[in-house]
């Protein structure tokens, strides 16, 4: 079967890169030259684990092609993957120019029939839209006799596991109108039903709110166990114990119930909000994915303020080495990062910043240019620092030598922004140690 997967960011390259593994004949295509230069020259344009032995495997292979003429392959394919980006726009809504750029590119240039599918984040509906666009192009080139279909195909890809996530998943969500393209996509996923995944099939729209709802609930369970651990410091309880208590209800489970200091993302942020702005079109209130955004946004806040009141809120002139910048470990993503709203606080208030990161240290110069320090290592960037404040809880992080960290800094300071530190341990080496949480 061979297939074309338009668009080469973490959702498209990773599915293009996987369904070639399986032995499919993939083309991914992209507007942008530069980024399909280099797939063409062995170069993977994201930060992902193991993505780029998959892409030169398959593509070395001839399983595995990149172009930015879809016109050249579109005719050649039984089923195309629109993959495509789709931010929020200032008001929240899912901006999906690129999503509609790409249906417009189909109807131009199809000839025989094709299978549609939506894998980008998309609201409920718009493959629907897609569908009409696509039969009204070609209705204008009198091609109206062509046949073709669309479906949903909503990824649930963990950043920094995604190739793992793409080839064992928890399940794969189908969305189809008619009985030929269930069967289509029943082919295409036969290697995971042979090996007992589940592959769910449903309607449409139920597919693509299955998307909105899995990553909102996520985010609702972050935000609720960051108000948990708030009141949790306000009483003098321990959100760890807490924690380990209430993940051990079968009914409830202990994925996402880990505090800290607010999630970001990719997905998270925009899906939130183009979810709450969703429902609002329809004239009704999604108030508690309101509370959750607004708990994730005070949460952002949280590092900073615990660094103010342990120096009595006189910060000006000290120098903080930030450990972790993008929004999780396994990833070189820093898209609404906790560490861009702290790093901003903390050049407000004229500290000076030290920052270190095992994969996201060209990101964060896009985004802070020469205005941040950037350190070699964890050792770097505490040198001669009042404080160290962990963000992301990358593995080379978790077991620092404290007495050389004594050593070198300024004043033995360290918040720790993901609760992955033994407060007795810190202690014993004559550091102050706060989390989150845990008094």
């Amino acid at each position: 079967m061979n297939i074309a997967v338009v668009g080469t960011g973490y959702v498209g390259l990773v599915s293009g890169a996987c369904f070639a593994e399986m032995g499919l004949n993939v083309t991914c295509v992209d507007i942008d030259s530069n980024k399909i230069d280099m797939l063409n020259r062995g170069e993977i344009p994201i930060y992902e684990p193991r993505l780029k032995s998959i892409v030169t495997k398959n593509h070395k292979a001839s399983r595995l092609h990149f172009t930015t003429d879809l016109k050249s392959v579109i005719n050649d394919i039984t089923i195309l993957f629109i993959a495509v980006g789709t931010p929020s726009d200032e008001e929240g809504n899912a901006d999906l120019s690129a999503v509609y750029a790409v249906a417009n590119s189909i109807a131009e240039s199809m000839q025989n029939y094709l299978l549609v599918v939506t894998k980008s984040t998309v609201p409920v509906g718009t493959t629907a839209k897609i569908k009409d666009l696509i039969a009204e192009k070609l209705v204008e080139r009198n091609l109206g006799h062509i046949e073709f279909d669309v479906a949903s195909n909503p990824e649930f890809l963990k950043e920094g596991a995604a190739v793992s996530d793409f080839m064992s998943p928890d399940r794969v969500v189908v969305g189809v109108e008619n009985d030929r393209a269930k069967d289509i996509m029943s082919r295409l996923y036969r290697p995971f039903l042979l090996n007992n995944f589940r592959v769910i099939f449903m309607d449409i729209l139920s597919s693509e709110m299955t998307k909105y709802a899995s990553n909102a609930m996520l985010a609702t369970r972050i935000s609720f166990m960051n108000d948990v651990a708030n009141l949790c410091e306000l009483v003098g309880a321990n959100v760890s114990m807490v924690r380990r208590g209430v993940g051990s209800d079968s009914r409830i489970g202990k994925s996402f119930l880990y505090p800290g200091a607010g999630y970001g993302g990719s997905c998270f942020p925009k899906d939130i909000k183009a979810l709450i702005r969703t429902a609002k079109d329809y004239g009704y209130q999604m108030r508690i994915l309101q509370a959750v955004e607004e708990v994730n946004n005070n949460q952002k806040e949280i590092l900073f303020k615990k660094l103010q009141h342990y120096f009595d809120g006189k910060v000006e002139g000290l120098t903080v080495a930030v450990w972790g910048l993008s929004f999780k470990p396994g990833t070189d993503d820093m898209r609404d990062a906790p560490s861009i709203n702290l790093i901003n606080r903390l050049l407000e208030n004229k500290v000076k910043v030290k920052a270190y990161d095992p994969a996201a240290m060209d990101e964060s110069k896009s985004h802070f240019g020469d205005k941040i320090e950037y350190a070699t290592d964890i050792y770097d960037a505490a040198n001669n620092a009042h404080a160290v404040i962990l963000v992301t809880e990358w593995e080379e992080f978790r077991l620092p030598n404290w007495s050389i960290l004594a050593k070198i800094m300024q004043k033995r300071l360290v918040l720790d922004g993901r609760n992955i530190y033994n407060a007795e341990e810190l202690a014993s080496n004559g550091f102050s140690y706060t989390s989150i949480g845990r008094v």
